[in-house]
This record gives C-alpha cells, structure tokens and sequence, in this order.
C-alpha cells in the first residue's frame, strides 16, 4: 500500500485538499514471476530449430491475455498455435515429430497428467492431446505451424512442453511451460457457459457488488477480484499446490484437477485457515489485534498477496464476504464461472433439524443457549458446472453453492458445496455436498423462546417465512441487484413451499412434529417498531412501537424496549440502552410508545457492529403473564462518500481519482485515512491520511493514475476515523483500448 503526500491543512477554508504527488505508469512493472516466462513468447532456439508458442495471439484467442501475453495460457477442448522453424525440411506426412505434455509429479498418461502426440496424426490415435497441421501454415520449407489441442477434460494447471523429431536423441527438447485453464467456452468442458454476455461476467468482470446490510435495507459495496492481476493465476496455483490433498497424495491431486467439483471443493477448504494453510483466518468477536478488520479489505489482491508474500500464513481477519469474494477471484481466474449471492436472514443450522432457536428474556436477546443463529444476512458463491455425480441427466447441472467461511466441517473439513442450487430447490437434502446446511440456511424455521429468571422456558411461536429473504447477487452487465431467491425456494406461504420442507424433514429423517412449520395462536397483542427518520450513522435515530388489541378488554402491559449492538452474525456485541414503562392498553386504539435512539449514545457502540436490534418484551399482567414479543434490525447509512473518475478514459492516458467526504458531526474526526484501488487502474492500493478534519469540513483526495487495461472497471474508495469504520464508495470507468500504441517493455 502506497502512502500519498499530505500537505498541512488550510485554516481558512472548510475544504481540504490532498493531491497525491505521486508518479504515473505508462508501462506497469509485471511481477518477477511473469518476467520468468518471457522468453516463452518470442521464437527461440531450441535442439531441433526455432520455436514461436505465439502466446499473445493463442492467449487473446483464449480470452487469457488480460492475465498476460508473455507466458502461453490457454483454456483446456481448444486449440493454440506453436510454429517451427526447423534446421532443414520437414514433411508433416512422414517425418517424426513427437510432443510430450506433463502436469505434476510422477506424470501418467493413465492420470490423464501426461500425453505423448504428434504427427504423423495416424501413429497417436490413442493420445488424449491431438495435433495437426495448421491449416492456414503457409510458412517456408522447414517451417510449420501447429494446431495443439487438449482434451476438455484434462487436469487444469503448469505444464510442461517438449518435443523431439526422428533426427534428435531420445530426449525430447523443452519448449517451456504452458498454463492450462478451465474453458466456460468449450461445450465439451464441464463448466461451459451457453451465454457469451454471462461468460464475461462471471469470468472476465474484474469487478462485482456484494450486497450487506439487512433484509429490509439492502446495501451493496464494490469489490474489486483483481484475478487478471499479473501474480493471480500463480497464487491460485500455488493455493491449489499446498493444499492437504496434493500434500498427501500430490499424483493423485493433480490428476483431480481435471474435475471442477474437486477444485471448487478445495479451493472452499483453502479460502479459511481453520485446518490447512488457507489464506483468510476467520474472526467475528470485533477484536482484531494482529491483523485488519474485515471491513477493510476492498478487494482480493492484497489479501492473496500477502498470503503469498508472508509464506502462505493466514491473512487478519475474514468475515464471510471477504472468504466469498477471495473464492471468486480464485475461481473465476482459474476459469470457473462464478458470482458472489447474499441471503438475508441466513440461518446457521448446527445440529441440522432444520429448525433455529431464538431466545429472548426481558433484556432483549439472549446469549446463545444453542450455537444455531440467524445472520443478518451471508454470503457465498455459486460456481457453474454439471453435475455428472448425481444424475445421469443434467437434473443438478448449473449453478452451485460453495461457501468457504468456516462454519460447518463437511467429511471432516471446513468447507461446504457444491451444492447444487436445483436439488436445494427441490429439497432433496440426501445429495452431496452439504445440501441439508445451505437448505437450512434459506429455509430454515425459527422457533422463539422466552427465558425467565428462573432459568425455566417458553416457546412463543414459530416462524416459517423469514428465514432466506432477498437472495441476491449482481446483474449480468450491470450494477442492478437481482433477486434469485426463486432459485433457492418456492414463494413463502405456498403450499408447494411446505411440501418441500415436509419432504426435507424426512429426507434428513427428523420427526415432522417438532419441525412442521405451524404457527401458535394469533396473539392477543399484536405490535411492530416503526421507523419515523431515516437511520443515518452520525444522527439520532427516531422509532415508535405501535401496539394494538382487538378485544374488548383493557390490558395493563409492562413493556420493556431494548436497544442492542449486532454483530452481523446474529450476536450481540453490547447493550446501547434499555427502557421499561407499563401502560394501559385501551380496546381497538392503538398505543404508541416513541424510541429515540441518540448517536451520542449508540455512535461508540456501532464501530465493529453491523446493525441495531431494537426488541420489545411485552409482559400481559392480566393474562396470566403472556408475553408478546417483536423486533426490528436497522442498519444506519453511512455518510457520504463520493469519488470519480477525471480524465480521458483511454488506456495508458493520464487520469485522476478525486474522492470526497464531509464530516457531519458536530465535532471534529481524527485519524481520517483515505483507500482508493482499481485492478487494471492502480497497480496497488493508495492511502491518504488526514490527522484532525473540522466538524463541517470536506476532505478532498485527487490520485493521478494511468489505466493499464482496457474494458470496464471500477474504482474502489474507502474512508476511516476514530468514530466511521470502512465507508466505501465507487465508480465505474470503461477504458477504452489503444491499439496502435504498444508500451515499451520496460
């Protein structure tokens, strides 16, 4: 991370500048891995001529030159060009020419990680790996042009390339490495995606939303994947490398990349670091000493940089969009469609009955009495493939749910998924991997107990609707929020709905009569917490509780409002305030009861929370004690942060970020830093630091940089002091290529 200069503040003007005085880059530096396969890219000479893999045309060919047009990477069922230059003639017909790829130790063509080919075609019919003659090869005598395709099932990852021809030894010549992808544009590859305008999304978009907050106020922040970033596609290698499959068994491993259930299956366990080496370490208590708050990271570059920089221990700290998005990236650079998706109300089954407890006592909600709990809202993602284990057909084909946040171990490991989304869908729960958890998790039923002094319990009702609101994820070419819950379940309060959780049940073999879905009696009382001004962090926060009954009796009610800190998990981190009253509630009128919620108060409260549960236990002292009970999450908005582009938006042109923030309290902020990156913008992330910004200033941030590649980007900024975590602002930027201008190398 870059720090910018920060000249003194003005004390004449409520508006601060800081322009950062730091240098453009008309050539960004590739990493030393990239310059190691240089010399793959350019003819050179090896026992039997020159050798040209004409990587950059087979790599924008393969939709693999964002990643680089100096090394050979390529997408498994499709073929790529290499040209010969041979010290004399070469007839294709009768001459020997003989080529061997391997992948991994102890290569075996009964793994499927090595293949001998070559021409003349008719001697290798039985090699998985095909050549022949380039049909457009028009080159001079002793020169030829190939057409090399792998199979569309072969193991991804590094391979080798060498050849020999009947004039040399029987060792083969090395032509260097190749990289072998996933192909979403191959029909015969397991990951094929029909749609052109989906591949680019959910392969090529370097940027994306993940949506947070709370079912009723939906926020989204800008992500940046990064998986084009020159270092990626080998951190994602190594990820695969070190993983304790291929430690164990590394053969055996390799000879399993062929299959995206596997990988994405691995790569789940290798995004936490709760039993392996894996790259994020999880933490949710609001401590973090030692490391960063989840809420920092805007993308995943840095966090698999620093995993990579610091010998593959874990990054501080993850929370489940961190661990989702990092997945992505891995995922989509290693040619796996996929989208990061967001449940509201998400629940977290442990003991897998389909069925969550919630307890409350007078106080509002209780600590867990069991570990199930319902998040305000969690993120994973969907990874497109067939799913050839579980059907003959394509009845479980398409997307699939992997989590890596380390919830639940799955056949002994942190990990979850492939789930497929269709088979949730359908409730089919005995289908592997972890259907039952992600059913649970978007629909679940919830079942509220009261907690008395004496340690004694009641169950108030059970909820069979809110558990898995607003599923969602971003839209193919836009920043739109699709709701996919339709995917997941059928409509809330349809027949078809608890049909499907009845056959759940019993596919889990639980009794239906503690897990039916039946709701108690409608309650004598009914009440709902109304919000009156919008909830904005840095302002008072102002709600009524309206409570009504529709019979003919007065009742004397003790109503007891609760006000707590949440944790998006579901936990609470602190008490923000508490009010007791008892009230006369009058036949068929309506008794309102006003909250007000002081920033003065919650502010402090709020720094590593995600929301505010505001709950209110209604004790019916005329009714034998009956309690009633209602709660409302608020999730503040932030205050505003802007940024935008300045500037010609070409490729390698001269541009400026300008980022922008208002203090709106009444007093100042300290220690204000600003975060602004871009993959394909900003080669790293830029910080600007401001110590003391007055109550009512504006802090104004301009970032020369110089966009590197072309397509849509995004800009990612984020704001922090001693009294706002982690707002984040972005925008978007198309740059448009340069053809006729080819940087220097530097």
């Amino acid at each position: 991370m870059r720090n910018l200069a920060t000249p003194q503040q003005p004390e004449e003007i409520p508006f601060v500048d800081l322009v950062a005085l730091v240098q453009t880059h008309h050539n960004p530096k590739p990493s030393v891995i990239v310059q190691r396969f240089k010399l793959n890219c350019h003819s050179h000479k090896t026992d039997v001529g020159k050798i040209d893999l004409n990587c950059e045309k087979n790599n924008t060919a393969h939709n693999t030159n964002d990643i680089s047009v100096n090394r050979l990477i390529v997408r498994r069922g499709q073929s790529f060009l290499v040209t010969f230059d041979f010290h004399g003639s070469f007839r294709s017909t009768t001459d020997l020419l003989e080529l061997t790829v391997e992948t991994g130790p102890q290569p075996s063509e009964a793994l499927g990680t090595r293949s001998v080919f070559g021409l003349p075609e008719g001697r290798w019919k039985r090699s998985s790996w095909k050549v022949k003659v380039h049909q457009g090869s028009g080159l001079p005598a002793g020169s030829i042009t190939l057409d090399i395709t792998s199979p569309a099932d072969a193991p991804v990852g590094e391979y080798s390339l060498s050849v020999k021809t009947s004039a040399t030894t029987s060792v083969g010549s090395s032509l260097g490495k190749l990289l072998l992808l996933f192909n979403p544009w191959c029909q015969e590859d397991s990951v094929h995606l029909p749609e052109e305008e989906e591949r680019q999304e959910y392969v090529m978009r370097e940027q994306g939303l993940v949506y947070k907050g709370s079912d009723k106020y939906i926020s989204s922040m800008a992500w940046n994947f990064g998986q084009f970033e020159d270092d990626i596609v080998d951190i994602c290698l190594k990820l695969l490398d070190v993983n304790p499959k291929c430690l164990s068994d590394p053969a055996k491993d390799f000879s399993a990349r062929c299959n995206p259930i596997y990988v994405s299956r691995v790569v789940s366990a290798m995004i936490n670091a709760n039993d392996d080496g894996g790259v994020l370490m999880g933490r949710w208590d609001g401590q973090y000493d030692g490391g960063m708050s989840p809420t920092h990271w805007n993308g995943s570059v840095e966090v698999l940089r620093r995993w990579l920089k610091y010998g593959g221990n874990p990054v501080k700290y993850g929370q489940c969009w961190v661990f989702a998005a990092v997945m992505c990236t891995v995922l989509r650079c290693l040619g796996i469609p996929c989208r990061v998706v967001t449940n509201f109300q998400s629940a977290h089954d442990t003991d897998k009955n389909l069925t969550i407890d919630d307890f409350f006592s007078d106080y509002g909600v209780r600590p867990k009495q069991s570990p199930d709990s319902v998040w305000n809202y969690h993120v994973w993602v969907e990874a497109w493939m067939t799913r050839p284990d579980l059907s003959a057909g394509s009845l479980y084909d398409g997307w699939q749910a992997v989590d890596p946040t380390p919830q639940e171990k799955s056949t002994g490991v942190y990990c979850c998924g492939p789930a497929p989304v269709k088979a949730i869908l359908q409730g089919h729960v005995d289908l592997k991997y972890d259907v039952p958890f992600v059913f649970a998790e978007v629909n679940a039923d919830r079942v509220t107990w009261m907690v008395f002094t004496d340690g004694s319990k009641k169950k108030i009702f059970t909820d069979s609707v809110s558990v898995g609101q607003n599923i969602s994820t971003k839209a193919v070419g836009s920043d739109k929020r699709v709701d996919i819950t339709a995917n997941y379940k059928h409509a809330e309060g349809t027949e078809k709905e608890r049909d499907v959780y009845n056959q759940a049940v019993k596919r889990v073999n639980i009794s239906e009569e503690n897990s039916n879905g039946i709701h108690d009696d409608k309650p004598g009382v009914s009440m709902k917490i109304v919000e009156l001004t919008k909830p904005v962090s840095g302002k008072d926060i102002d709600l009524k509780l309206v409570l009504n009954s529709n019979d003919n009796e007065t009742r004397t009610l003790v109503i007891n409002v609760n006000v707590q800190a949440m944790r998006y998990n579901g936990i609470p981190s602190s008490q923000i305030q508490t009010e007791l009253k008892e009230q006369k509630l009058l036949p068929n009128q309506d008794l309102t009861i006003p909250i007000h919620i002081p920033f003065s108060v919650y502010g402090e409260k709020m720094r590593e929370s995600n929301s505010i549960k505001v709950s209110a236990v209604v004790t019916d002292k005329d009714k034998s004690g009956a309690v009633y009970i209602t709660e409302k999450d608020f999730v503040p908005e932030s205050p505003s942060l802007t940024i935008k582009a300045i500037g010609s938006e070409l490729q390698y042109s001269d541009m400026t970020a300008e980022v922008v923030f208002e203090n709106p309290l009444s007093e100042g902020l300290r220690d204000c830093f600003i975060t602004v990156t871009g993959s394909g913008l900003l080669t790293e992330t830029m910080e600007a630091r401001m110590p003391f910004l007055k109550q009512g200033q504006r802090l104004r941030v301009k970032i020369p940089f110089t966009p590197y590649r072309p397509g849509p980007k995004k800009l990612v900024a984020g704001f922090n002091c001693d009294q706002f975590r982690d707002i984040k602002a972005s925008c978007n930027v198309y740059i448009k290529p340069i053809t006729s201008v080819v940087p220097p190398l530097p």
